[in-house]
């Protein structure tokens, strides 16, 4: 008798807990954890769990839920990715899923989110492909696109009277971001004189660089090399030894994250744009961010702990709204919702899912104390600012 009754309450406890379990808020994290992009990874991983924490008051809970994390390492191999998305869904019936690190890896995952009808919040991957020709419905992008981080350049440098020429990588992140470039610097008046692409394992500039202060020296006015570039070779320090400043050339770049910056430091004065650097945004969420990142880690955030931060408070909002996690209620939810993030207001443009959001002008200072530069902020260029095309063929 005492042995049935024990069995009959230890499978009620665990009828319990299965069904507690079944209520949880399932978020499946594909990310790069080992690989050449580790840094990112861990990056987004800190901004999750910390944008979770302030978008639920510390409860870990939204509408009535525990907020269950899910992490899966694919060494941003496409395969490896596409495998762990697909476990996640299946396997530990994630509701929402978030990643990827490698814009490879992500293209690989876009088919899988759609074969299992399950939505995949795309966290840092920037490739335009995956809101455009390559998207479909169950994909949603926090992260900032190609087009928006060439564009905010574009806007931040380009002006009546500017000669602009680029640098960039022989592939299609190189030459993507370069066409997104040029369509938006000829609505800005400035000119554009020449374009240079390289292999992507680049490490000597001479040949290319000498090119460029050829096309360049003898233009009239203010003369802007801007470069577009990731990974290794560091065409700007090299660019820079060659001494543009002889012929009035100055150069530019995008935002990065801080140990990149490091390299920034000689090249005090230099504009660009950027998605985030944290001394810019001046919001109750960003100062909450920045000051407890501090204390836990004795640093300040970063530009992917951002994106991880947005993304989390994307999925709170959405369940809010939604009031279930089921992906047709949370998609009719997510177009053209509005939520918070440490850089002010992201909204998710119906035709394509991308987060629209604002990007910052920045100006390279020095600050001995240090180890990076500072991104001295300009302007802030808001949404309303930047037209980034709809890519994709909805």
């Amino acid at each position: 008798m005492t042995t049935l009754r024990t069995i009959f309450l230890a499978g009620a406890v665990l009828a319990a807990s299965s069904a507690a379990h079944s209520d949880d808020l399932r978020v499946a994290l594909i990310y790069g954890k080992t690989g050449p992009l580790e840094a990112y990874a861990k990056q987004t991983e800190t901004g999750l769990r910390m944008g979770f924490e302030y978008a639920t008051k510390n409860s870990m809970t939204v509408d009535g839920r525990k907020i269950v994390i899910i992490t899966k390492d694919d060494q941003g191999k496409p395969d490896l990715s596409k495998a762990a998305l697909a476990e996640a869904y299946q396997d530990d019936k994630a509701d929402i899923a978030i990643g990827t690190t490698s814009s490879a890896a992500a293209l690989a995952d876009l088919p899988v989110a759609e074969e299992n009808k399950k939505i995949l919040i795309v966290e840092p991957a920037v490739a335009d492909q995956i809101t455009g020709e390559k998207w479909n419905r169950y994909i949603f992008r926090t992260g900032r696109n190609s087009s928006q981080d060439a564009i905010s350049n574009a806007v931040a440098i380009g002006k009546p009277g500017v000669t602009v020429a680029t640098l960039a990588q022989d592939y299609a992140f190189g030459r993507d971001g370069v066409a997104a470039f040029k369509e938006a610097l000829a609505k800005t008046g400035a000119t554009l004189a020449t374009e240079e692409y390289v292999p992507t394992n680049t490490t000597d500039f001479t040949a290319a660089g000498q090119r460029l202060f050829d096309a360049m020296k003898d233009k009239p006015g203010r003369k802007i090399i801007w470069v577009v570039w990731a990974g290794a070779g560091d065409p700007l320090t090299k660019l820079q030894d060659m001494d543009p400043k002889r012929y009035g050339i100055e150069l530019s770049t995008g935002g990065n994250i801080l140990p990149a910056l490091a390299a920034y430091k000689r090249l005090p004065d230099m504009e660009g744009a950027t998605y985030y650097y944290y001394g810019i945004p001046k919001n109750p969420i960003n100062d909450w961010f920045v000051a407890e990142h501090q204390k836990r880690f004795n640093a300040p955030p970063d530009f992917f702990t951002a994106g991880g931060f947005a993304a989390a408070m994307a999925v709170v909002t959405a369940v809010e709204k939604a009031k279930s996690t089921d992906t047709e209620k949370l998609i009719t939810a997510m177009e053209g919702l509005e939520f918070d993030t440490p850089k002010g207001k992201m909204i998710f443009r119906k035709e394509d899912h991308q987060a629209l959001q604002s990007m910052y002008h920045f100006k390279v200072k020095i600050d001995p104390n240090l180890a990076w530069a500072v991104n001295e902020p300009v302007r802030e260029l808001k949404i309303e600012d930047m037209t980034i095309p709809i890519r994709n063929k909805r």
